[in-house]
């Protein structure tokens, strides 16, 4: 097992990419703290998992005390921390003219500050083990600009400069950071989007579909390998980058 007597934290676990994560990790004998905003998709993440082996705990990662809780909670459970998994995400889709305060605090409150928090936090534990992994879910939308997206480009293409220099600060104390950078993936929020947009199959193979040289749309489990091996000790000599998990959406 990849994962065997490591102790991970996944925020945004309670579904898609994090569920994915979180059930992966527990395959490979990792212990799992799934943490998420929402009780109830956490709860069932943890249910899928074997019993005794995942924890939930209830956090907004873009408020520190709260943060400071899920920290805690996962040594309280399980004595350590040897990788954190920033995976949740917040969504302000809009024209730059329409696009609110609160609209720019939440997206960068939730992408950008949660991670810095998480891992603010996560440091000291992570120094107590020897060291530990990072993996920050980015996206696509960290390198390339998309029409009224611009709160999550902007967060997105933050988390990339935040690991390099992340990388660097900790590389003296055996702890590793790196980005997975997901293509289209058909999670449930995806799922929504579709249907709050009422799009046709034609229309997701126009939109989506046909920008992936592999012209599909990715799975969450295809990114939770990705997950996987960065937070594995296979990837010991790995730090400061990203991989692209996109089916060849930025290659072109």
């Amino acid at each position: 097992m990849r994962l065997r007597n490591k102790v991970a934290i996944v925020t945004g676990g309670g579904s898609g990419i994090g569920r994915a994560t979180c059930q992966l990790f527990a395959e490979q004998g990792a212990r799992v703290v799934v943490a998420d905003i929402n009780q109830k998709g956490g709860k069932e993440t943890v249910a899928l998992l074997p019993k005794g082996k995942a924890v939930f705990v209830k956090a907004d990662v873009s408020q520190e005390d709260q943060v400071v809780r899920l920290i805690k909670g996962a040594v309280k459970a399980f004595g350590k921390l040897d990788i954190l998994v920033n995976n949740a995400a917040a969504f302000v889709f809009g024209r730059v003219e329409d696009v609110t305060v609160e609209d720019w605090n939440k997206v960068l409150g939730t992408n950008v500050l949660g991670p810095a928090l998480c891992v603010k936090h996560a440091v000291p534990e992570f120094k107590k083990a020897g060291g530990g992994a990072i993996v920050t879910i980015g996206s696509i939308s960290s390198f390339i600009a998309q029409a009224d997206y611009l709160p999550y480009n902007t967060s997105k293409s933050a988390l990339i400069n935040m690991t390099r220099c992340l990388a660097m600060d900790l590389a003296p104390f055996n702890i590793r950071a790196n980005v997975v950078c997901p293509g289209v993936i058909r999670t449930p929020t995806l799922v929504r989007l579709i249907e709050e947009r009422k799009m046709t199959p034609e229309d997701i193979q126009r939109e989506w579909v046909n920008d992936h040289l592999l012209k599909r749309l990715g799975e969450p489990r295809e990114i939770a390998n990705a997950v996987l091996f960065l937070a594995s000790d296979e990837a010991s000599f790995v730090t400061g980058t990203h991989l692209m998990v996109d089916g060849g959406y930025t290659a072109h």
